[in-house]
């Protein structure tokens, strides 16, 4: 299926970003989801296209509940374990796919408007607006401002999280592999068979 919108994704890098421009997300080890509304069809779809629209039911009835008839959101499909983090395990598994929730972080498109040219923290506010009376199943990702973003990162490698993405909070959206997005990668990661 060709995507009708083409996903940022965040460059790889060794250090967190510093200062006032960057917005820091905690990176959750789940699956990229684009989920598509218009009118009462909703459509989920992975990172390279492939319809997941009957994977992830939660999701869907999340969707299908706001009261906005049309809109992209682009997120992270997760199922959290016991302990409230991430359990890649259990989502690969494909087990659990009803307990599947979104995380959302950006919107692309909300009542026929493209949003993609406004500057991220514009978005953030829209998404806000968007998902204000959410029911469960989509969830806006949290995110911090600013200076806290090594501290941050820090205090997640410690709670065993996958790492850190820092967006500029300036920027519109673009495509492809962009450096206004920055992923920095917990180097001791969790391991498969953790103990909860």
């Amino acid at each position: 299926m060709k995507m009708p919108f083409e996903l940022c994704l965040a460059t790889a890098a060794k250090q967190v970003p510093f200062g006032p421009d960057w917005i820091h997300e905690i990176k959750h080890d789940g699956y990229r989801i684009l989920v598509i509304r218009d009118d009462k069809r909703v459509r989920l779809l992975s990172r390279n296209g492939t319809d997941w629209t009957r994977r992830y039911p939660w999701i869907i009835q999340a969707a299908l509940k706001n009261r906005q008839q049309h809109f992209a959101i682009d997120g992270e499909a997760v199922i959290l374990g016991v302990d409230g983090v991430s359990d890649f395990n259990a989502l690969q598994s494909r087990k659990h796919d009803h307990e599947a929730q979104l995380y959302a972080f950006d919107i692309l498109a909300m009542g026929g408007d493209d949003l993609r040219d406004l500057p991220l923290h514009m978005r953030k506010t829209k998404l806000e607006q968007l998902l204000a009376r959410r029911p469960d199943g989509i969830t806006i990702a949290p995110f911090e401002r600013g200076e806290i973003g090594p501290d941050l990162y820090r205090a997640a490698c410690r709670m065993g999280l996958e790492g850190l993405v820092s967006k500029r909070r300036d920027r519109p959206y673009r495509g492809g592999r962009q450096r206004s997005w920055v992923k920095v990668k917990n180097r001791a990661p969790p391991s498969m068979d953790r103990e909860l």
